[in-house]
């Protein structure tokens, strides 16, 4: 992603992505700014979790739902979703990864980039 243009396109397409999460009350949502990390291959993690495999589906359909309405993008590959332990949106420059509460804490993503940009989002009531 370009810095100019596309960071803008970039955070609008998170700004998306937090409200679909947080549409279905979906929790502890971190947003990690991976641009200066050397050798990543994305720009943008989104993570977060859902108490139930029903509730990570809702938050998956949510985040597609939001983002082709606000912003006109599909995700370009997803995987986890027979199972709903771990649902991955890859929108390209943007990984979105929702997982069931217990997997979140086994994978610890926020700690393998532990050194890049870290934004929490409050969970909407």
């Amino acid at each position: 992603m370009n810095k100019g243009k596309g960071a803008e396109n970039g955070a609008r397409l998170v700004d998306a992505i937090v409200a679909g999460i947080q549409d279905v009350k979906g929790k502890d949502i971190v947003h990690l700014d991976l641009r200066a990390v050397p050798n990543t291959v994305c720009d943008h993690f989104v993570i977060c979790h859902g108490d139930s495999d029903t509730q990570v589906e809702a938050i998956a359909n949510s985040v597609e739902k939001t983002t082709r309405e606000r912003v006109g993008e599909k995700p370009w590959h997803v995987e986890g979703r027979q199972r709903a332990e771990w649902v991955l949106l890859d929108y390209v420059n943007v990984v979105v990864h929702i997982f069931y509460r217990d997997r979140r804490s086994h994978y610890a993503i926020e700690e393998l980039w532990g050194d890049a940009i870290s934004q929490r989002f409050d969970n909407v009531a």
